[in-house]
This record gives structure tokens, C-alpha cells and sequence, in this order.
């Protein structure tokens, strides 16, 4: 059976993505808030042979940002069989451009016209068939969210790949861009090499000076050839100047498009009764208030650690524990003494297995709550208002208020949110915020934060986790005004981002994004962390004497010992946190597995009570700051070499978050011990 392909394209928060999953009944990512598919995505039609590939939402197919730059490299590389334009009925206007770029592109084209609900909540009525004939294609209306109309477009795309049409065949849809640029077009065409992509989208796109098509051109043409095409376009501009028909030939195209899409408007959409003033915007101007936006943010994660860590997350860790520490243990001993296991087997289950993985797990009930909360709030619309919020802070440091996106998804965990950073234009930026990101405090670190803040803190373990959070974006800002007063001297930034309409998140969606998030935690349970916890016991185990040790006498303990000097003037210089801390570079959550071994805590009561002899309630809260800056994970800094493609700027990161999160704990440590905590 033939494969065909169907690219799935649009503006960012179109539902894209809700839509992909609909169609191939598959799971990604999906949040109400732009730079959530900074990638392509790859699936397969439910029940049909053709795959449908998502790419990242544009507002254009003039790429600013490293994921738009997949959606044109995508088209002139990879080229599909058909396209599926995914269009908000709400905001019509903006979406047809890229529609009318995309039309010009010559394959079949089909139009998804989304959130109608919406549009006419706002007083917006389209009529998709008027706007089907004004754009010569088939406009299917649809509900990604509830799954209406998607039997349509399945039927649609398999209708158009049984006979797909080849490329370079006369286009139905063509804008008659004036005399001058039309010669400009056939002049061209007659240049450019022969490729399986439409040769008058290819000398649209390059008279409009996109540098991704202009590169493919260049890399097919000799010099002398380029430098023809190149005159073309200058003479072309010339005329236009000199006509008083433009400034610049990039201008003109976007006049004329922009011209047909009013066309378009005035006879398929029906905008009388447009109410002045929706829910959203009444919402907004509260919310995204100069004086009150802050404030309200560090508001709602303040309740959000408080459900987490004190309302419901802990007594759900403490009846986790009680069943790892209780008929669980129990269960294995006996199973163990049944078949004659040895001390050493015994050791290993109860002492490595159980205590370590046992000891990450009992915290899965705050992380995958604290995870609810995020979906929950990404789903109703409201994280892309902190964006808006946070840009006047982020302004003041060099970035903007897009750069927090990243920093957000960081804390669920560093790895995808270096990856948001590709949405970022500008380059010096988008580096700047990736080597930030990993101060993030991500939710392999609130394993640590709920072991010390339970012990130390009890009754105000959200202020404490809220301030640990704050204290990493505090420090993000900082570092930020000095990284980009150093590195982005001449480059301006822009700052554009999608606000989407609130809606109620629906329960099955916001299920089913706090599992994608959490089961990662999961897994690394099941895999990274189980062999991390055998490691670590084996390394108490044996020492330099033999097997069987004492604890002190291990090759744990030597190599704790090591680093142990360093930390006696942050108030925590003892082997067992040393050998901590350099677990924790594997994974953060293996610092818990690690004290549990160490401590030989079955329980999370017996572990509390050594920790509280080993810390004091100041070095504690020192310790998970330190924890929370110093180097990033090993999955975190492999993703830092692969976004900067260089060792160079890999081993900075790593190097400037060991000294911050030293000053910063010493900091700590001497402010405290002056205030009279010892």
C-alpha cells in the first residue's frame, strides 16, 4: 500500500496539535499557549496509510526562529502530498496569511477551520462555504477538542492522495502580484533549478528574502547564476520605488496578500454582531495588570505548592511510605527468608532496591499534583498572560517576555525546556536562555525540597519550596542582565506571542498532560534511578577492606570524603552529603535514594530523624539551594551540547552554576548565621 504524507500546519495555538492527536488517536504534548511543538511530529491516520507530519505553528513561512525554520525546510526538502491548514475562526484575519503563502505552495490544500465556539462568542459568524469559493479550496469546520469533524477530514485528505497531483502542474491558485513582479517570477523560474517543489512559490519566497529558500537556491546555482537572480530582484524593486508602489519587495507581496485576505473577509465573514468586551478580555485586564500581574502569578504558585505540599500531596506521600516501608518490606523479607536468600541478597533488596527507589517514589504523589496544577493552568490560557506579564521584567535584563516560556516548562524539567528555547528569533537570545533554563527548578529537584522542608520546615514547607523556585528566577534575571550586556550588544529583541482565549480546561486532557509530565519520574524509577540505587549500595558495601563494611569505611565514603572539605563553610561538609551531590549528577532524584542508603532509612520517618541530626534547619535550606544551582543533570547538559553545538559553551554552564550556587550558599549560610541561626 502507498504511504502518503500530509503536512499539518498553522499559526501557533491553533489547536494544531489537539488536532494531530484526534487524527492519528496518539498523544503529544498539548497546552493553551504558544511554543509547545518546537519540532516536526510524525504520525500515522487513524485506520488509513497516510502519515501526518506536525510542524511548528508560524505565522508565516518567513522564518524568525529555529522552529520555523523546520516548517520551510520541511516543504523544500520533504515535500508532502497534501496540506492540512489548521485556521483559529477566531482571529481569521492574521491565520490567512500563512494560508494564502501556503496555497501559493501548489500541492492540494485543505483548510481546518477551528474554534469556531470561539469566534462566535465573540460575535464572529464565517461562512465556510463563501470562504471555501473565495479561496478556491475545501474549508472543513472542526472542533480539535471535542473531535468534531475529523471522520471530514480524514475523508478529504484520502479522497486527494488516491490521485496526487505533481508539483510543478499548472497551480489553481495564483494572486497576480502586479506586471513588474510577475516578470520577475517567469525571469526566475527559468533560473532556478528543477526540484520537486513549486518553481513560482521557490521565486515568491526568494523575492521576498527568505534566507532559508534563498540558501537552498544558492546551494544549486553557480555564482554567476546567483548574482542574476539577485539583479532581478533589485531591478524588480527599483520599479516598484520608482512607480511609488512600494519601498521594499517584501512589502509589496505582503500588501497585495493582505489586500485578497480583505476580499476574502468581506464576503464570507459576518463581524456585526462583535461584542466589545469578552470574558477574556475582562480577565486580562487583571491579570495582566503593570501592578497586579506579579503579584498574582507568585499568588497562584504559592497555593499551587501549598495543595502540593500540605493540603493533599503529603498525606498521600505518607501513605505511599507507609507501604514501602511497611507490608512491602515486610512482604519481600519473608519471601526472601521462604527461599533461603543470603544476607547479602537480603541487603540488596531491602538496604539498595527498596529504601533507594522506594525512597524517590513515596514523593510521585506531590510531583504528579504539583504537575495537575501546571497542566491546568497552561490548558486555561493563562500561562501565556505570564508571558506578557513577565516582559516588562524580562526587557529590563535584555530578553523578553517569550524567553520565559522556556524558564516555565523548565520547571517541569530542563531537557524540554533548552528545547522550547528554538522558538526564540533571535540567536544571542535564544543562546542566553538556554544557558539559564537549567536554574529552573525542575521536578526531579522537589524530591529534595519535600525530603528537607518535611523535616525542617513542616508548617511552612510552600513559603520554603515557593522561595526556592523565586530564588532560581531571581538569579536567572541577574545573570541574564550580565550575559546579555556581554553577548548581545548589537541584537534587538522582538517579542511577539499568541494570546488564546480562557476556556475550562476539559479532565480527560489535563489526565492525560500530567501523565506525559510525570511518567518520566516514573520511568527513571523504574530504570535510571533502580541502577543508580544498586550502584550507590554496592559502593557502601565494599570499601578498600572487602565486602560487608562499615559505612564510614566504604568507597562511598572515600569519595564523599573528597569533596566534604569544600562544604564545611556552607554547613553541610560530611561525607554523606559530598556522596550526594555527586550522584546527583546522574539525576537529582538519586540524592534522596542516595541518603536513604546511606542512612539505612526503610522509612521516611527513620530518615527524617537522621537527617535532622546530620543538618540544621539553616544548612538544610542551603543544602537544596545549592542542589537547585549547582551543575545541571547528565540528560541536561547532552541536551546543552546538542542545542549550542558546542563543548565550549556545554562546560560554561556547567562551570558558572557550580560557582553561583557556592557564592549563593555561602551567602545563605553567612546572612543566616548573622540573623542568630545556627
Amino acid at each position: 500500500m502507498t504511504t502518503w504524507t500530509t503536512a499539518l500546519v498553522g499559526n501557533p495555538n491553533t489547536g494544531k496539535t489537539s488536532l494531530f492527536n484526534a487524527l492519528t488517536r496518539s498523544y503529544e504534548y498539548v497546552g493553551n499557549w504558544t511554543g509547545v511543538t518546537v519540532e516536526k511530529k510524525v504520525g500515522q491516520l487513524h485506520r488509513q496509510s497516510g502519515a501526518l507530519i506536525d510542524l511548528p505553528g508560524i505565522y508565516s513561512l518567513h522564518p524568525m526562529s529555529r522552529d520555523e525554520g523546520v516548517a520551510v525546510q520541511y516543504l523544500l526538502h520533504e515535500t508532502p502530498d497534501t496540506l492540512l491548514n489548521v485556521v483559529d475562526a477566531s482571529q481569521l484575519e492574521r491565520n490567512l496569511y500563512l494560508t494564502v503563502q501556503l496555497l501559493e505552495y501548489g500541492v492540494p490544500t485543505y483548510i481546518a477551520l477551528n474554534m469556531n465556539d470561539v469566534a462566535e462568542g465573540r460575535g464572529i459568524h464565517i461562512d465556510p462555504k463563501k470562504l471555501s469559493a473565495a479561496l478556491q479550496v475545501k474549508v472543513i469546520p472542526v472542533n480539535a477538542r471535542r473531535k468534531h469533524g475529523i471522520s471530514d477530514i480524514i475523508g478529504q485528505l484520502q479522497s486527494a492522495n488516491s490521485e496526487a497531483a505533481s508539483p510543478n502542474e499548472p497551480l489553481s491558485f495564483q494572486l497576480h502580484y502586479g506586471d513588474e513582479v510577475e516578470a520577475a517570477i517567469t525571469q526566475m523560474s527559468a533560473l532556478l533549478p528543477e526540484a520537486n517543489v513549486p518553481l513560482r512559490w521557490v521565486a515568491l519566497q526568494y523575492l521576498e528574502r527568505n534566507e532559508t529558500v534563498q540558501h537552498w537556491v544558492h546551494n544549486r546555482l553557480d555564482s554567476a547564476q546567483q548574482r542574476k537572480l539577485e539583479l532581478i530582484g533589485e531591478e524588480t524593486e527599483n520599479q516598484l520605488r520608482a512607480h511609488g508602489q512600494a519601498l521594499h519587495l517584501a512589502q509589496h507581496l505582503r500588501a497585495v496578500r493582505n489586500s485578497f485576505i480583505r476580499e476574502v473577509l468581506s464576503s464570507s465573514v459576518n463581524m456585526n454582531e462583535r461584542k466589545p468586551h469578552t470574558l477574556t478580555e475582562r480577565i486580562d485586564a487583571i491579570v495582566t495588570n503593570r501592578w497586579l500581574g506579579i503579584p498574582i502569578f507568585i499568588g497562584i504558585l504559592y497555593l499551587m505548592f501549598k495543595a502540593t505540599f500540605e493540603w493533599i500531596g503529603t498525606p498521600l506521600s505518607d501513605a505511599l511510605d507507609a507501604f514501602f516501608s511497611g507490608p512491602l518490606t515486610v512482604g519481600v523479607s519473608s519471601l526472601l527468608d521462604s527461599i533461603g536468600a543470603s544476607s547479602f541478597t537480603h541487603a540488596l533488596l531491602e538496604e539498595g532496591i527498596i529504601a533507594g527507589v522506594g525512597g524517590v517514589l513515596v514523593f510521585v504523589p506531590q510531583i504528579f499534583i504539583l504537575f495537575l496544577f501546571i497542566s491546568f493552568i497552561e490548558d486555561s490560557g493563562y500561562m501565556a498572560r505570564v508571558t506578557i506579564v513577565m516582559d516588562r521584567l524580562m526587557e529590563a535584563v535584555g530578553l523578553n517576555g517569550k524567553a520565559f516560556i522556556p524558564f516555565v516548562i523548565g520547571f517541569g524539567c530542563n531537557v524540554p525546556g533548552i528545547m522550547a528555547a528554538r522558538t526564540i528569533e533571535q540567536p544571542r537570545e535564544r543562546l542566553v536562555t538556554t544557558l539559564l533554563v537549567p536554574l529552573m527548578s525542575c521536578s526531579a529537584r522537589l524530591s529534595v525540597y519535600a525530603l528537607f522542608a518535611g523535616v525542617f520546615f513542616e508548617s511552612h514547607q510552600a513559603l520554603v519550596v515557593l522561595s526556592l523556585y523565586l530564588l532560581g528566577i531571581v538569579l536567572s534575571l541577574l545573570l541574564a542582565k550580565l550575559f546579555t550586556k556581554r553577548m548581545m550588544k548589537e541584537e534587538q529583541s522582538v517579542f511577539v506571542v499568541e494570546l488564546p482565549p480562557y476556556r475550562m480546561p476539559q479532565w480527560q486532557t489535563l489526565f492525560r498532560s500530567t501523565w506525559e509530565k510525570g511518567k518520566g519520574f516514573v520511568r527513571k524509577a523504574g530504570t535510571f534511578i533502580l541502577g543508580g540505587s544498586v550502584l550507590i549500595w554496592l559502593l557502601t558495601y565494599a570499601g578498600p577492606g572487602g565486602f560487608g563494611v562499615e559505612m564510614d569505611d566504604s568507597f562511598l565514603a572515600y569519595i564523599g570524603g573528597l569533596l566534604a572539605p569544600l562544604f564545611i563553610p556552607l554547613g553541610f561538609g560530611t561525607w554523606q552529603a559530598g556522596a550526594a551531590l555527586i550522584t546527583g549528577f546522574l539525576a537529582k532524584e538519586i540524592v534522596v535514594s542516595t541518603m536513604n542508603i546511606i542512612y539505612h532509612a526503610p522509612d521516611a520517618a527513620l530518615l527524617e530523624a537522621q537527617i535532622a541530626q546530620a543538618f540544621t534547619p539553616l544548612s538544610a535550606f542551603t543544602f537544596c539551594a545549592f542542589i537547585l544551582l549547582y551543575v545541571p543533570c547528565l540528560a541536561t547538559v547532552g541536551i546543552l551540547r546538542k542545542e549550542t553545538s558546542s563543548w565550549g559553551w556545554t562546560a560554561f554552564a556547567i562551570g558558572y552554576s557550580f560557582v553561583i550556587a557556592y557564592i549563593v550558599a555561602l551567602l545563605i549560610t553567612g546572612v543566616g548565621r548573622l540573623l542568630g541561626y545556627a
